[in-house]
């Protein structure tokens, strides 16, 4: 198990904090030791709103400065990046010496704080478009900038039929999959900036697909309908309250027949940070009425800065 700042005491002020001032904190988690400078160059932000948005974060404790190379704060000594990728000490290790008990106690007390966690659905930095529009300023994880493998197997196999519909589409690979198998592709996503990003390579590809700023929570409102739906890393963004609308989204824009594929985080993956671990019988319940779920398997999702990407599900829904 790996607890990262915001599963940490204290995680209330990391909720609190500004859109750029938690991508900041993220980056540095995943590059301790780094610059202002640095931090720059990899998120897109101004190099002295880094240093304002560092000074803010180490007044609240959570980084601290070395000459000039930021750290997250030694009070908070538990790291991991939003991937649950440990850092050097394990929360294991930490508990055992904190509460002077053996290893094995401290393996159980372990595992029942990630439990609850992810029953609370904590470790969800990224929610809201605003967040999002800020990560796209730079690049964030989840960007490879190619389609994941487990979608391009689907293309391969020739999965993809009809108008397709990419949501939650960020910089558009997987509609631009799409596109250049001559498949009439959209691609919707709440971050302007993503959008942006995927109408410029489009241009630069010269494909024919279409990028449009839009809720995935009213897809209705585009007036269209989909044969194919794709949903790579989407889902599990979701509370407990939107999934339904989310499932209802997709029921009113796919015609029976259609098809969903989607791509979530397991709850196979280790850590709490990033986003929230989803289950099997989760994507079942929330897809149980006016759906039929084909198939649920484990799959790998791709992400920069950890070549043995994620644990996560590959879902199929056809649209009764």
């Amino acid at each position: 198990m790996a607890i990262a700042t915001e599963a940490m005491p204290g995680d209330t002020v990391v909720r609190r904090l500004k859109p750029g001032a938690r991508v900041v904190l993220e980056d540095v988690v995943r590059n301790m030791g780094t610059t202002a400078d640095e931090i720059a160059g990899r998120t897109g932000l101004q190099a002295g709103q880094v240093e304002a948005l560092v000074s803010e974060l180490a007044g609240e404790d959570l980084l601290e400065l070395d000459d000039e190379r930021i750290r997250v704060s030694r009070h908070r000594p538990f790291g991991a990046n939003p991937f649950g990728v440990t850092d050097a000490t394990s929360v294991d290790e930490g508990l055992a010496v904190a509460l002077g008990a053996g290893e094995d106690e401290a393996r159980r007390i372990s595992a029942e704080l990630e439990g609850l966690a992810r029953r609370l659905g904590t470790g969800t930095v990224l929610h809201t478009a605003a967040d999002f529009d800020v990560a796209y300023r730079g690049r964030p994880p989840w960007d490879i900038g190619r389609p994941q493998a487990a979608f391009a197997e689907l293309a391969e196999a020739g999965a993809l039929r009809g108008r397709i519909l990419d949501v939650g589409c960020g910089t558009g690979e997987h509609a631009l999959l799409a596109a250049v198998l001559g498949l009439p592709a959209t691609g919707v996503d709440a971050a302007p900036a993503a959008i942006e990003i995927a109408r410029r390579k489009a241009a630069e590809r010269n494909l024919a697909a279409r990028f449009l700023v839009h809720d995935a929570l009213e897809l209705g409102t585009l007036g269209d309908q989909f044969d194919t739906v794709l949903d790579s890393g989407l889902f599990h963004v979701f509370t407990d309250e939107e999934r339904p609308r989310y499932a209802e989204s997709l029921h009113r824009v796919i015609p029976p027949g259609g098809r969903f594929f989607m791509m979530c985080f397991s709850d196979r993956q280790p850590g709490v940070l990033g986003p929230r671990r989803v289950s099997q019988s989760e994507i079942e319940a929330t897809f149980g009425d006016g759906w039929q779920v084909d198939a649920i398997v484990a799959v790998t999702m791709e992400v920069l800065g950890n070549p043995a990407g994620v644990r996560a599900w590959r879902a199929l829904m056809t649209r009764l």
